[in-house]
């Protein structure tokens, strides 16, 4: 396959040609000619308004559904929705029926990849049927092509588990995930803890769970070394807890998700269940705390955290329906809205070094594995431009800003 893209401006702090707007000739899935008005060689000619171009897309939070679960999401479909999202791979999240905590589960999820534009970079379960009891086989998991173990939106609540975990994996520097929210004090609590809790009567989770927990989860990890990765902080104290621990040395990294860096508690007064999600939507404090995190460095990467749930499980009264929103397809226009289109391509692209996959500088005789995109456009999100097969977005309705055109990666071209 042999294509070239014409007159798209360069996204690559590491790129000789960043900000620059320029043509490139892909051919067999390489970079072979960078330049301006370059002929088109008999190549295919794709253009499109005001184009972007950055390194690929990685989002290291993504739940699918199969096996078990395919009413929500099917692997096909989940990575043609990330395609067409900017997303030319995405950590699998191990949310699924069986949960994927042993070898042959690794197999399966990454042998119904093949074929695919975007990449699937399955995450074990740290824990087997991510129970908290037990550690399940990681070091099988992680010859099989896991990326990283942890049981998704669950706490360990036994230490020593996770003591043992981040001492194990040092064998083979494997990479720790800790979701860190304290089932104890978050109790029954379905939304934050405080003024809009309150005034709705719902039951609500303080900052504390997710702190102190944290806070366990670094001392544990000053005590064994090794690499730790606590994903979708909330807390404005949660990212000063990280940033002390970045700045005693600790090597740990963390996430924020979208709906946490763009919206607040403040959109439960409907009673909506799109927006229950966990950890629940913070206050303006902490939403403005995660976005300074973004910008220091502190928050290493941003997360979708998609997640789709069954709309039986989300067409329930507040307090029992399940938590989750999808992200995918919004992901990139919600951040717009709240952050510059350089530090977005930058936290988009910079789990890929967390979890030890490689990264393509965009130069002659690289890989191509690119995002194409536009910041300058406006849209309001509705149902018809969600490609999942569930709709539970917290961002229906909302203001968006920029537009995905698509990847290309794995010698393919996937436009919307």
């Amino acid at each position: 396959m042999k294509i070239i893209i014409k007159s798209a401006k360069i996204i690559d702090s590491k790129s000789p040609f960043h900000n620059q707007t320029v043509d490139l000739l892909i051919a067999d899935g390489l970079i072979e000619k960078i330049g301006i008005s370059l002929p088109n060689d008999d190549a295919e000619v794709v253009r499109f308004d005001n184009l972007h171009v950055s390194q690929g897309w990685f989002d290291s939070s993504v739940s699918l559904g199969e096996p078990g679960y395919e009413d929500r999401e099917t692997i096909a479909n989940g990575l043609n929705v990330a395609a067409k999202s900017g997303f030319t791979a995405i950590g699998l999240q191990p949310n699924s029926l069986p949960i994927i905590d042993n070898q042959s589960q690794v197999s399966f999820v990454k042998s119904k990849a093949n074929g695919f534009a975007t990449e699937i970079f399955p995450i074990g379960a740290l824990t087997k049927a991510s129970e908290g009891k037990d550690m399940a086989e990681l070091y099988d998991m992680k010859n099989a092509g896991a990326i990283a173990f942890g049981d998704y939106n669950k706490s360990i609540d036994n230490a020593n588990i996770l003591k043992i975990a981040l001492q194990y994996v040092q064998d083979f520097d494997g990479l720790v995930i800790a979701y860190s929210q304290d089932p104890n004090i978050k109790g029954n609590g379905v939304a934050n803890e405080g003024i809009v809790s309150t005034r709705l009567g719902l039951k609500g989770i303080p900052n504390l769970a997710e702190e102190l927990q944290i806070s366990r989860n670094l001392f544990l990890l000053e005590y064994t070394g090794g690499k730790l990765h606590i994903p979708t902080i909330s807390t404005a104290k949660s990212v000063e807890l990280i940033r002390e621990a970045k700045a005693k040395g600790l090597n740990v990294t963390c996430s924020a998700s979208v709906h946490h860096l763009a919206l607040t508690d403040e959109k439960l007064d409907g009673f909506d269940t799109r927006f229950k999600v966990t950890p629940p939507l913070r206050t303006e404090v902490d939403r403005q705390a995660l976005l300074n995190g973004v910008a220091d460095g502190t928050i290493d990467t941003i997360t979708s955290d998609h997640n789709p749930i069954d709309i039986e499980f989300k067409k329930m009264e507040f307090d029992t329906a399940k938590n989750g929103t999808i992200g995918l397809e919004s992901a990139f226009g919600a951040l717009l809205t709240v952050l510059p289109v350089e530090t977005i391509v930058a936290k988009l692209t910079s789990a890929r070094k967390i979890f030890g996959l490689e990264s393509n500088t965009i130069q002659e005789g690289a890989k191509a594995n690119l995002t194409l995109f536009t910041p300058e456009h406006h849209s309001t999100f509705t149902k018809e431009n969600i490609l999942s097969k569930s709709k539970n977005s917290a961002f229906l309705g909302t203001e968006l800003k920029g537009s995905v055109y698509g990847i290309y990666n794995q010698n393919q071209l996937v436009t919307k």
